[in-house]
């Protein structure tokens, strides 16, 4: 890792106005080091298997499912279990209290006491309890509409309508996935020192890539069920094609502020990732497979469907500007000898269309960029040295926050929005000031309003003045002026977007985090929330190990029709494969999958 970070300050980084500005960030797309690419990577490479361990469902899909997880290092279990809700009670935000499945990523064994204690708290999410070696709690729900079509057309033998399953991308939508520490469940410093889940967020994307095999198992078991011999299994283009949908909203905004450093890692690794990319010479040998991944990226935005029509014209712009750039590309290599000079061009299109070429240069160079997966870990603490002056503040200031000094808080729509949380759920809200309730319970998320204010007050000191002496006299400086010190020294620094503006979008900062896990097809709901698609075209359990799949799958496609039309020879389900509801485990009923 110092070997890699010694490359911050060699490689020629793009400049953080440019990096940290809230458009950008919000025109993210997955790269090659987002979690759910690496996470893939790591079990391949290190041979994990996955395996049925127990099946406990009814005829009507309800019960429990445990899968086993065996790494080189430990032995893990994912416990799923299908409750039967009513649709009334079927909702995404955090006030509901019943979903359509709940499940644990558990480590260790899971014995008739610990799946009893589990049947009695994961589904109770947040109003349950549950011990420290549950590493992820998290609960997800139908999309009704794809479910029932996938499992009502396989039971008769039939494939679904491909264009049916486009409008969703996913069986199943995750609304929480939690880690780190709540609701008893493993803090993340009992994980620091796991070979397998060392990573931040990496046990999350395992229970949910492993989440995303049961729903196709699910709906395969349920279509037998019903169809018998009849049924068949979908077409594995479409089981790849088909990921797991999550729903975020406004409780993902807060992490990204509350964890700075976090952020600047991130966006660093990246973007020191990428100057590996941009440094090399272009090669026209690179030309044929950077265009097929753009045309990829292309068709990718075509088959999104979104219903917010601010993002239907971003993806219509995005689709022309790179079209056109596509057809240049021969004469681009050709004129310009580096890869930096080509996204130097490159910023006459669209944000969308940038980060789609970003994204796509960075794939074509795994050799440079793979190295870098493992570095997304930091130390979060925000530090003042001593001996520090008012003047040496006010530097950092004013080289690394004028977006935040030159704004001006006194005019009413920089101070718009407060933030704060629910008294019932614990849900972050934004409320207009001076209009809703609540704003004497504002959220200190207000950076840009904070660094603005301790600049103003510091310049009432004389610069010679220690820091020291100026935070005793006005303590309530004391955490700004650690973070503007710290996130000003660092290569990517703070999120450059003043949150309380009456324009503000909270949707650049979900996009920016969607975008580092690794999400696809984003389809804001309002500006508020979104649902995004995870492990869309990623390789099915038993593909991990096959090259072809392993690594092609950035901007996910669905298949054409003449190769779902195919899936008419498709094989009959095993007649033995999760046909019994009191199938007690893979090794003693049908051997189950594994990587």
């Amino acid at each position: 890792m110092d070997a890699h970070r010694s490359t911050y300050t060699e490689a020629q980084l793009r400049n953080a106005d440019i990096v940290m500005a809230p458009e950008r960030l919000g025109a993210m797309h997955q790269t090659r080091i987002s979690f759910v690419r690496t996470m893939i990577r790591k079990m391949a490479k290190q041979d994990w298997k996955i395996t049925k361990h127990q099946w406990q469902l009814c005829p009507r899909g309800f019960g429990h499912v445990v899968y086993k997880l065996e790494t080189p290092n430990h032995v893990y279990h994912l416990v799923v279990f299908c409750d039967e809700i009513a649709d009334e009670e079927r909702n995404d935000r955090v006030i509901a209290e019943k979903w359509d499945v709940t499940f644990a990523l558990v480590y260790g064994e899971v014995d008739v006491t610990l799946l009893e204690q589990l049947r009695a708290n994961v589904p109770l999410q947040e109003a349950g309890r549950n011990p420290n070696n549950v590493l992820v709690l998290a609960r997800a729900n139908k999309s009704v509409r794809v479910f029932e079509h996938i499992v009502g057309h396989l039971a008769k033998g039939e494939q679904p309508t491909s264009q049916e399953l486009a409008e969703v991308g996913y069986i199943l939508r995750t609304t929480a996935v939690y880690g780190n520490g709540k609701f008893g469940i493993a803090d993340f410093k009992i994980l620091e020192n796991n070979p397998d889940f060392n990573q931040s967020f990496s046990a999350q994307m395992c229970a949910v890539y492993i989440l995303r095999e049961f729903s196709l198992d699910w709906v395969h078991y349920l279509a037998k069920q019903q169809g018998g011999e009849q049924a068949v299994n979908l077409h594995r283009g479409l089981q790849r094609y088909l990921g797991v949908g999550n729903a975020t909203g406004l409780g993902m905004a807060p992490y990204l502020i509350n964890h700075p450093s976090i952020v600047d890692q991130w966006m660093t690794t990246r973007e020191t990732a990428l100057a590996s990319v941009l440094e090399s010479k272009t090669d026209s040998n690179k030309s044929s497979e950077l265009q097929a991944l753009i045309q990829k990226g292309i068709l990718h935005l075509k088959q999104v469907i979104t219903i917010n029509e601010t993002q239907q014209k971003l993806n219509a712009t995005a689709v022309d500007d790179l079209t056109h750039f596509n057809a240049s590309i021969d004469a681009l290599i050709a004129q310009y000898q580096t890869w930096s000079e080509l996204v130097n061009h490159s910023q006459q299109m669209s944000l969308e269309a940038q980060e789609v070429l970003i994204s796509c240069l960075m794939e074509i160079y795994p050799d440079l960029v793979d190295d870098y997966q493992d570095l997304m870990n930091c130390n979060e603490t925000l530090s003042l040295p001593n001996g520090k002056k008012i003047q040496d503040l006010l530097a950092v200031l004013e080289k690394n926050y004028r977006w935040a000094i030159t704004t001006d808080f006194t005019q009413p729509e920089n101070n718009y929005w407060f933030w704060y949380r629910s008294q019932d759920k614990e849900e972050p809200r934004l409320g207009i000031r001076g209009q809703e309730p609540g704003e004497e319970r504002e959220l200190p998320l207000d950076i840009g309003r904070q660094a603005y204010r301790l600049y103003h007050a510091l310049l009432q000191h004389a610069p010679e003045l220690s820091l020291a002496e100026f935070l005793v006299r006005q303590p309530q400086f004391r955490a700004i002026s650690r973070r503007v010190w710290t996130l000003g020294h660092k290569a990517m620094g703070d999120i450059q977007m003043n949150v309380l503006h009456q324009s503000s979008l909270p949707m650049h900062l979900l996009r920016c985090k969607l975008a580092v896990f690794g999400a696809t097809k984003f389809d804001p709901r309002s500006d508020r929330w979104v649902r995004v698609t995870f492990f869309q075209g990623a390789p099915l359990l038993d593909e991990i190990h096959d090259q072809t799949q392993q690594d092609n799958w950035i901007f996910p496609l669905l298949p054409s029709e003449p190769l779902v039309n195919e899936s008419l020879i498709e094989e009959k389900i095993a007649t033995d494969d999760l046909s019994s509801p009191s199938a007690q485990s893979a090794d003693q009923q049908h051997g189950g999958k594994s990587l």
